[in-house]
């Protein structure tokens, strides 16, 4: 059986130095018609984000308002899209991990991130990691507010896609935040932290992860990490 391993993107496996904030402060302010007060992002899914923001200025996220959002935000990023070299980068080990993962054939390995998908699909390919990843067994921050949603919706789309009956003892979701870990273990997977972004390993432990990682850049470290077989996640006995 094979393993699904999900990965998140920003601060876990690049850094765009700010650029899908920019992009957000943008959109909104075209929406809502005035700077949003934003959050940090980090682990946050975009459509989470931009519902939180129209509640908090008075407005009803509707479906058609929340879709019109999504589409200024994706065209706010795609002008910014150009940035991307010049402004960020693949953290250090991310392309040799997913390298390795690709060619271990008892691994799947896609995405679970706040970013809208074609965000997401900007951001990876700018520097050259959408490669090794199958970006249509995963799932984006525009399929749901709650980023525990969407692990099942992974695991969904990747049975489908390959025939293996994923559940949680055979989905690891790796990223960088606490938000991170919880919605693996809400979701039912198994969370890997690293402490990549502005989390250290004490909160990342204390929101659940077993396994905290300093980076990627020590890869036989993280193949370790990931389970395989019948392994029950943490908090799941």
């Amino acid at each position: 059986m094979r393993t699904l391993v999900l990965w998140d993107v920003d601060y876990t496996l690049l850094d765009c130095d700010g650029l899908g904030r920019e992009a957000h402060e943008a959109a909104l302010t075209r929406i809502i018609g005035r700077d949003p007060d934003l959050p940090f992002l980090g682990g946050r899914t975009d459509l989470g984000v931009i519902a939180g923001a129209l509640r908090a200025h008075g407005m009803e996220p509707t479906p058609e308002l929340l879709d019109r959002a999504c589409a200024t935000l994706v065209r706010e990023f795609t002008a910014r899209a150009g940035l991307l070299a010049h402004r960020g980068r693949a953290l250090d080990g991310a392309a040799a991990a997913v390298d390795r993962l690709a060619a271990d054939g008892g691994v799947v390995q896609s995405v679970l991130t706040g970013n809208l998908r074609p965000i997401a699909e900007l951001k990876l390919a700018a520097y050259g990691l959408g490669a090794g990843l199958d970006l249509d067994a995963g799932a984006y921050g525009g399929d749901d507010e709650d980023r525990a949603r969407l692990v099942a919706l992974a695991r969904e789309r990747a049975t489908e896609r390959y025939g293996d009956p994923f559940d949680a003892a055979t989905t690891v979701v790796i990223g960088d935040t606490p938000n991170d870990v919880t919605a693996g273990l809400r979701g039912g997977a198994y969370p890997i932290a690293v402490a990549t972004g502005r989390n250290g390993t004490e909160e990342l432990r204390a929101a659940g992860a077993e396994v905290v990682l300093a980076g990627l850049a020590d890869v036989d470290a993280l193949l370790a990490a990931i389970p395989r077989g019948s392994v029950t996640p943490p908090g799941r006995s």
